[in-house]
């Protein structure tokens, strides 16, 4: 969400042109009114501040869609009171989520049995799968320095600089230095020989992107792959690969099967996706799937037990998103 910058403009009234049968005083924009207003007040005044918005259906510039089925929008309506994380109170939204994760899993190629459950979680979008997945890529750093004995205050991700905004967040808000691959005339993406090279011992992931934002394109992840291959063999290293797969993760599957950029790659460790980016479906919902269990570390993983049972959670935001655990 946008961090509030408006100021206290000269006329600090709310005008109530259409409601003013409820309200026969200005409100002020502000602060809180002395008195409350009857509820078709407040409605009709913030629903005609909304119509200054632009129409959804003419949003064509951005990572998103406005329309779905009207059998999508009942069921989102019917769904909207419930708490998600809730898995007691609700077990079979979480039983739905569970078939989600296993779906999209599968369909990256991850290493599964038959009958083996997928580790993986539902987000807001892909930013909060990015942090989920670089937290877990951290501490996974932060576990393997410790038990040697080595410092642990300067881990790093390798990018691209053409990365989403979202991988900035992670990298300042998590305490990461983030390393740049720069772009050059007629190459603008990741160039996988480069990031090799900026990889280093504090290396916690090398980040690469199915579908940049600059133009759509696809980094290069398997030669990425056999690159920092060689490299680990020859350091000692066990670098891993991330794929943000936000816009090409449901695209690539389907389109160009053979292009092996998924959990075929040994140092694949984990994709996020968007459900947001391809077509009827609202902006709001994302995935993070790992390779394995071993992949997310034990500890970030909270175990909560409010209604009696035990209910294991790996999200930002705890009114939203389950994992799912199964041994």
């Amino acid at each position: 969400m946008a961090l509030s910058t408006a100021e206290v403009e000269t006329d600090e009234s709310v005008h109530s042109t259409f409601a003013s049968r409820y309200v026969r005083t200005t409100l002020p924009r502000f602060k809180m009114a002395e008195h409350s207003i009857p509820k078709e007040a407040a409605y009709q005044i913030i629903n005609d501040e909304l119509m200054l918005d632009g129409n959804p259906r003419l949003n064509l510039a951005s990572f998103v869609t406005t329309w779905m089925e009207p059998e999508c929008d009942k069921l989102i309506m019917s769904s909207i009171n419930k708490n998600y994380v809730d898995m007691d109170e609700y077990p079979v939204t979480t039983e739905l989520q569970n078939r989600c994760v296993n779906m999209i899993a599968r369909l990256f190629n991850a290493p599964l049995g038959d009958s083996e459950a997928a580790m993986g979680v539902g987000t807001v979008g892909s930013s909060e799968a990015i942090m989920l997945a670089g937290l877990a890529f951290k501490r996974k750093w932060q576990n393997k320095r410790r038990a040697a004995g080595l410092p642990t205050d300067s881990p790093n991700i390798v990018t691209g600089a053409n990365v989403q905004v979202c991988w900035e967040k992670f990298a300042r808000y998590f305490e990461v230095e983030l390393k740049e691959v720069k772009l050059r005339e007629g190459y603008y993406v990741m160039d996988p020989a480069k990031a090799v090279e900026m990889v280093d011992e504090n290396t916690i992931c090398v980040a690469a992107i199915l579908g940049s934002t600059l133009n759509g394109e696809f980094e290069d992840v398997k030669t990425l792959n056999d690159l920092l291959a060689e490299k680990n063999k020859e350091t000692g290293w066990d670098t891993p690969i991330h794929v943000d797969a936000a816009s090409g993760g449901f695209i690539a599957p389907f389109l160009y099967p053979e292009l092996e950029w998924d959990f075929r790659l040994p140092l694949v460790k984990s994709i996020n996706v968007s459900g947001h980016k391809y077509g009827l479906v609202y902006a709001g919902i994302g995935w993070v799937i790992w390779r394995n269990k071993e992949d997310l570390p034990d500890e970030l993983i909270f175990h909560i037990n409010y209604l009696g049972a035990d209910q294991p959670t790996f999200t930002l935001n705890f009114s939203k998103g389950n994992i799912t655990i199964h041994s």
